[in-house]
């Protein structure tokens, strides 16, 4: 699939992602919770393709019933009491609800930051960040990818030590324990001297020096603007309206908000346009494409 958003330029995506999970970690509103969950999940699909379903199903929706459960457990605020624990502490209604709109909410911004590592790559955020704060983009750049290389390092280094024998599933309980603490020795020692490796790479190269200038294949082009202006004035007003309380949500003493009225569904719309962006930009390039190809 074209993922033509991720070619786009690093502000352009940047400036996105900025809105989307500001709003989405804000923005309490049940309407809005669901809105971006289901956005951010259709982009992960189209960016991530399987993985992004097997995040899902083995992780976020066991995390979504896992909150849900203890959130009342712990939680007893709320007017609406259902029951009583043998502890004779309350459950109630509002507790409930809470638990389940926390759960929505970490899920949507799961699903935004896995899209987020597939976009903004490491050569964006130094091309962004890399004259303002040279050290601290490297370093996020490295932590970005970290995980994904370490966990390519770790299948490798799994695989190889798995065909002499010494893998976790080879031997008695004592051998694999031993083997293990092997296999994290290995990986330790890896990241060390990557870490050491790319720094020592970074600085032959004058990374950080005064005056020194970088090569960039990035251009500012007519689409690049016109999509950068349509984030900037859709997110803008959605946060100019967050400030007004025109979607204001609350769960505390009772469930009550503003979700049924014209201002709110004048919200929810520019909610969806705005995360919907990348899919639309994606698809429509996509369909594009495939036209160009049957006409030659």
């Amino acid at each position: 699939m074209k993922n033509t958003f991720s070619q786009m330029h690093p502000i352009v995506n940047f400036v996105f992602f900025a809105f989307v999970i500001s709003l989405s970690m804000f923005m309490l509103n049940p309407v809005c919770l669901v809105i971006s969950l289901i956005c951010g999940l259709l982009n992960a699909v189209y960016l991530n393709g399987k993985k992004a379903v097997r995040l899902s199903l083995l992780y976020l929706l066991p995390t979504i019933a896992l909150i849900s459960i203890v959130n009342p457990v712990f939680n007893h605020d709320g007017v609406t009491i259902l029951t009583y624990f043998p502890w004779n502490n309350p459950l109630t209604l509002e507790s409930i609800i809470y638990g389940v709109a926390t759960a929505v909410l970490l899920s949507a911004v799961v699903l935004w930051f896995s899209c987020f590592n597939k976009v903004m790559t490491s050569d964006k955020f130094i091309y962004l960040f890399g004259r303002i704060i040279p050290s601290m983009s490297l370093i996020l750049s490295m932590a970005l990818r970290f995980i994904p290389k370490f966990i390519s390092q770790f299948n490798v280094v799994r695989n190889t030590q798995k065909c002499i024998g010494r893998d976790i599933s080879n031997g008695s309980p004592f051998q694999r324990l031993k083997h293990a603490a092997k296999i994290v020795s290995i990986m330790i020692t890896w990241a060390l001297e990557n870490a050491i490796e790319t720094a020592d790479s970074m600085k032959s190269r004058g990374h950080g020096l005064k005056g020194r200038t970088a090569f960039s294949i990035y251009r500012f082009s007519k689409r690049d603007i016109i999509t950068l202006v349509t984030i900037i004035i859709i997110g803008t007003s959605l946060v100019v309206m967050s400030m007004l309380k025109i979607a204001k949500f609350r769960y505390f003493p009772s469930v009550k908000g503003n979700v049924v009225s014209v201002t709110s569904i004048i919200y929810y719309i520019l909610y969806f346009v705005l995360m919907l962006i990348p899919l639309i930009i994606n698809v429509r390039e996509g369909a594009k494409w495939k036209r160009l190809r049957l006409a030659i």
